[in-house]
């Protein structure tokens, strides 16, 4: 890879826009190894078939480490893949814990490469209730504060990615 590679990048996108898979190819153009910070609970059957399926796809060559409110105490020092921050805040709110955002983003400052994968929630309609539109101004900005520190930000649609800060590594198309 001949630039080098973002600190903190954020990989933003609607449900199923393929911000994971891609926020996945970004990191193994890097030749560190690879921690996957896995923020999801597996409360179902569904969903621990989607954890399941998620962690094969990657492959043995990732550390996964489970890790549903304390990010920043788990990054590597090498390349982190934190996947995803919407269900991160969702713990948090669920559990009525407040986020240190500021802690957090000095943890991924201070840690290796940190690339962050997230819901963009702010293109829907307005929810209709007070739990919904709670979660959806917090979301908007964590988004907002990871943005502005991270070196790439990422918007992906359809598969398709297209850097709105920073600029992709090499390939990345």
């Amino acid at each position: 890879m001949s630039q080098k590679f973002p600190k903190l990048s954020l990989i933003i996108g609607g449900a199923n826009s393929g911000k994971s898979a891609f926020a996945e190819r970004l990191i193994r153009v890097s030749s560190l190894p690879k921690t996957y910070i896995a923020t999801a609970q597996a409360f179902d059957d569904e969903m621990r078939t989607k954890i399941l399926k998620h962690r094969n796809d990657r492959g043995a060559d990732w550390i996964t480490v489970e890790a549903p409110m304390n990010i920043g105490k788990i990054l590597s020092k090498d390349i982190s893949l934190v996947d995803c921050l919407t269900l991160w805040l969702s713990n948090h709110i669920l559990a009525d814990k407040e986020i240190d955002t500021n802690a957090f983003i000095n943890a991924c400052k201070s840690a290796g490469s940190v690339v962050c994968v997230s819901n963009e929630v702010g293109l829907g309609v307005v929810p209709d209730n007070a739990l919904a539109r709670k979660f959806r101004t917090a979301q908007g900005q964590l988004n907002q504060d990871v943005a502005k520190e991270a070196d790439l930000v990422v918007i992906v649609t359809a598969g398709i990615p297209m850097a709105l800060k920073g600029r992709l590594p090499e390939g990345m198309l």
